[in-house]
C-alpha cells in the first residue's frame, strides 16, 4: 500500500523554522498498517533512504524484511512491542522485544499498562516496562507509549516518571489507534517532567512541516510519522489510521 499522495498545505502565514528537508533526522518513518503488503515495506524504507529518515518503525513481524533491505545503511530499525493495546502479559512482552531485537530491531516502542496505571497500580506499570527493558538489553533504545489521549495530566506525569525509573530512554505520546495525537501541551509537559537527559517522542497529527516545527519547539527530539515525505516536502500528507493518527 503505497503512501497517500501529499496534498498542499492549507493556507497560512509562512512558518519561520528550518528547511523542512532538515527536519527528516527527527523523524520515524513508520508503517504499522494491518493490510500492508511487502511493496508498501520496499517504499518505506526506499524513502528513508532517500530522505535520511532518522529510523523506519514496523511490527513485530516486519522487523527481519527491514531489517535486510537496511543493512550496512545508517537507518535505524524501530518496532513496536505490545501494541497497539498494551496489555498483553508482561512476559508476552518481553518475549517480542527480546525477538525483535534478535531479528535485527535497534530501537523499540513499546505500549504501557495504561488500564494498570489508570487502576492504581503504578508498581505493575513500573515492573512492565522494567521487564521490556530487560528483555530488550542495554543497547535497545526504548520508548514507552503512555497514550495521554486517555490520560489525565497528573497522569501523564506519573507515566513518564515511572518509565524514567524503570530506564527508558523515550516517553512517547501515543499509539494512533485509541484517538487523539501529540499537542505541544503534552510535549511541554513530558519534556519539564523528564527533563533533558530523556527523550520525548511526538506521534499522532503529524501530518505537515508546520506542526513538525511546532512540536520540536515544544520539546520534542523524534517524530514518528506515516506522513514523512510530506513533512519534509512542505506539504501535507493524509495520515495513517485515524483523522488525528501519525
Amino acid at each position: 500500500m503505497e503512501e497517500p499522495t501529499p496534498e498542499k498545505t492549507d493556507a497560512q502565514e509562512p512558518l519561520e523554522g528550518p528547511e523542512p528537508a532538515s527536519l527528516a533526522k527527527y523523524i520515524d518513518h513508520t508503517m504499522l498498517r494491518p493490510e500492508a503488503a511487502d511493496a508498501a515495506f520496499d517504499q518505506l524504507c526506499d524513502e528513508a533512504l532517500h530522505w535520511g529518515f532518522c529510523a523506519v518503525c514496523v511490527n513485530s513481524c516486519r522487523v527481519v524484511y527491514v531489517a535486510r533491505k537496511l543493512k550496512d545503511t545508517p537507518i535505524k530499525v524501530a518496532a513496536v512491542v505490545g501494541f497497539p493495546l498494551g496489555q498483553m502479559d508482561t512476559k508476552a512482552k518481553a518475549f517480542e522485544a527480546a525477538r525483535c531485537v534478535e531479528d535485527g530491531a535497534v530501537e523499540l516502542d513499546m505500549v504501557m499498562n495504561v488500564g494498570a496505571l489508570k487502576s492504581g497500580h503504578p508498581d505493575r506499570v513500573a515492573e512492565d516496562i522494567a521487564a521490556v527493558r530487560s528483555a530488550a538489553g542495554d543497547e535497545t533504545v526504548l520508548k514507552v507509549i503512555i497514550e495521554t489521549f486517555l490520560l489525565s495530566d497528573d497522569e501523564k506525569v506519573l507515566a513518564c516518571r515511572l518509565s524514567q525509573q524503570a530506564g527508558a530512554d523515550f516517553v512517547k505520546t501515543c499509539t494512533g489507534f485509541a484517538g487523539g495525537g501529540a499537542t505541544p501541551h503534552d510535549i511541554a509537559l513530558m519534556r519539564r517532567t523528564v527533563g533533558p537527559e530523556m527523550g520525548v517522542k511526538a506521534s499522532g497529527g503529524m501530518r505537515n512541516y508546520p506542526r513538525a516545527v511546532q512540536i520540536i519547539a515544544a520539546g520534542a527530539n523524534r517524530i514518528g510519522a506515516v506522513s514523512s515525505v510530506a513533512i519534509v516536502t512542505g506539504q501535507t500528507g493524509a495520515g495513517g489510521y485515524t483523522p488525528d493518527d501519525y
